[in-house]
């Protein structure tokens, strides 16, 4: 009798296990089913979430003036940031896809001409007399350049069709994750309790503080840095847009570009100026120019309004973010990417720091 009772346990724990297993491969096939499901929403979900924390304080005062209503409040915000960014956004869409239609129809027809080099460009440093023979060359005799430098142009032709292309999805993806803001926003307090819900079953007793500082490290970077890069960007595409520079959507998503990384925008903003020398008048020229100064200077003073109190990140965090995110993910993923890599620098110092502890 005693002989068969380790055989009995053994085969109720080959049971126990098995039934253990069937359990945990059900749990993991459904995980695996509903990500496939909702994997198209990850990236507007999280954007979505990364605009709600970030217009939080504006949407907590927004309410204060409406008597409690959340939802009216959510809604005309949601409904600002399409007025204030959609219709300029797609203005410079419409203008990059117009300007690349009359470019390749004057290609075409030999119509295209390249204005004169002016006089001082010959005078800047390192690059001034390259420049200057080459765009002097490409006045006289552009067919000949062009098929000088066709290698480059090809590059540069597939990068502008992808980037108009992905361009056109990132609008469409930005106005789903400001209505999934919106919607965060509405529910605001149910939203904030499941989030730290989440960071007490993960982190334990230290959720809560965790939540906190991530709320704080998404708004001081997207308020911060994102949000000055994207008025630094509309504000130069209006600026180049009236003056009639071609391909003013291009120039302004490079302008955003190099805002995210913390790069002079003054890189792209200078050779447009020298355009607009070469090709409008000296009153028009020289406001362009004033222009682009104010809109390359405008950080120094939005920084810190913007940011407030912020949480410090590394600029370098923030240009791998950006970069990786672009490339990742194009448009969207440059703003995404930032935050993310940003919010994951900061939760893993702050757990370096309390193992230290």
């Amino acid at each position: 009798m005693a002989s068969t009772q380790p055989y009995v346990e053994d085969r109720h724990l080959l049971r126990r296990v098995i039934e253990i297993g069937v359990r945990l491969a059900l749990v993991v096939l459904l995980a695996l089913w509903c990500f496939q499901i909702v994997r198209p929403f990850i990236q507007p979900i999280v954007w979505g979430v990364i605009i709600a924390v970030a217009a939080q304080p504006l949407f907590r005062r927004l309410e204060g003036a409406l008597r409690g209503r959340s939802r009216l409040a959510a809604a005309l915000l949601v409904v600002g940031a399409l007025l204030l960014l959609i219709g300029p956004t797609v203005a410079l869409t419409a203008n990059l896809v117009e300007t690349a239609s009359e470019l390749s129809g004057n290609l075409r027809e030999g119509g295209l001409a390249v204005p004169p080099p002016p006089a001082f460009v010959a005078d800047w440093p390192v690059i001034g007399d390259e420049l200057h023979a080459f765009w002097d060359k490409a006045n006289r005799n552009l067919e000949s350049t062009l098929r000088q430098i066709a290698p480059q142009l090809k590059g540069i032709g597939l990068w502008l069709v992808s980037t108009g292309a992905t361009t056109g999805v990132g609008v469409v993806m930005f106005v789903v994750s400001l209505v999934i803001a919106g919607a965060l926003l509405a529910n605001g307090p149910r939203a904030a309790g499941a989030a730290r819900g989440i960071a007490t079953r993960l982190a334990g007793d230290r959720g809560g503080q965790l939540t906190a500082l991530a709320g704080a490290t998404v708004q001081s970077v997207t308020r911060g840095i994102l949000g000055v890069a994207v008025i630094q960007s509309l504000l130069a595409g209006v600026g180049m847009l009236a003056v009639g520079v071609p391909a003013s959507g291009l120039w302004a998503l490079l302008v955003l570009l190099l805002a995210v990384i913390q790069l002079p925008t003054l890189l792209v903003l200078a050779p447009v100026v020298v355009y607009v020398f070469s090709t409008s008048s000296m009153v028009v020229a020289v406001v362009f120019a004033v222009w682009s100064v104010l809109v390359g200077m405008c950080d120094t003073f939005l920084k810190p309004m913007l940011m407030g109190r912020g949480v410090d990140v590394p600029m370098l965090v923030i240009f791998m973010g950006a970069i990786g995110g672009f490339m990742l993910d194009g448009i969207i993923g440059l703003f995404v990417g930032a935050v993310v890599l940003a919010l994951g620098y900061t939760l893993f110092t702050a757990w370096l720091q309390e193992t230290a502890e």
